[in-house]
């Protein structure tokens, strides 16, 4: 196991509709262990052969679930959480990936989320970004290249998510299986410019680090909520200079990681 998710983990789907029985079933092929789905009223049932529940607490009990990935319209997006949170499920008593997010996957072990799995391959490389597409984009120049995947965490790109890029960053650098570290960031926040800082101070690895967004004008929102520039807080400039004076490279478009992240493996 790598971070937070591995061969051990037993996954939970809240919301087994369309979508959720559909990722249902992908996780599964890639061989997740994905125990059961969540359906208020339609308990004792299954769907897709999976077990169905009315309840997180029932499904825990049932199965020994230890996560849950989310499924359900926005509305009930927060009183799914806490019923996962309050049944106490390991990773989601600690951990919150997400919202809006492609979720999380050790390649060859355990895939929680949406992600496109012919992308990634077991490997050295720790990985953390706020974009969904770029960590499939990355992902797989990382794996054409031969540098395979330890865990790959996709956050989200929301002003308010669970799992920052700091905290990402801090679970990969205490990663014994993991060598380097990747971190995908874009314009708005300071989470990048913090997460330089920690690696500064308590980096045990190299890193290497990509900024989207760096045409996009202040005030101007680009993709994600949280991808917004205001004033001088948020640029893709203070964020670059950041992993820069953290001796941090910084790509300047994703097809250069494969060569920076080989290179910081030499090193």
């Amino acid at each position: 196991m790598s971070v937070l998710l591995g061969r051990d983990t037993r996954v939970l789907v809240q919301g087994m509709g369309r979508e959720g029985t559909f990722h249902a079933t992908r996780m599964r092929e890639y061989g997740t262990k994905v125990v059961g789905g969540v359906v208020p009223g339609a308990g004792g049932t299954t769907r897709e052969g999976f077990p169905i529940f009315d309840t997180v607490s029932r499904a825990t009990i049932e199965t020994g679930a230890n996560a849950s990935i989310i499924f359900v319209p926005a509305s009930g997006a927060m009183d799914a959480m806490l019923e996962a949170l309050d049944a106490e499920l390991d990773l989601a008593a600690t951990t919150l990936i997400g919202p809006n997010c492609p979720g999380a996957i050790t390649p060859g072990e355990c895939k929680i989320g949406i992600m496109p799995a012919e992308n990634f391959k077991p490997g050295p490389v720790g990985f953390v970004s706020r974009s969904g597409t770029l960590t499939y984009e990355i992902a797989d120049l990382l794996s054409r290249a031969g540098l395979g995947q330890s865990t790959c965490l996709g956050i989200g790109g929301d002003p308010v998510i669970g799992l920052p890029t700091p905290a990402a960053v801090r679970l990969l650098n205490e990663d014994p299986v993991t060598e380097v570290i990747v971190i995908v960031g874009e314009i708005g926040g300071s989470a990048e410019e913090s997460a330089a800082e920690y690696m500064r101070a308590n980096g045990k690895k190299p890193a290497v680090a990509f900024i989207a967004g760096r045409s996009a004008p202040p005030g101007k929102r680009m993709g994600h909520a949280g991808a917004i520039v205001s004033g001088n807080q948020g640029t893709a400039e203070s964020k670059v200079k950041a992993f820069e004076a953290a001796g941090i490279p910084v790509a300047s478009a994703p097809s250069e990681i494969p060569r920076l992240v080989k290179e910081a493996l030499r090193s």
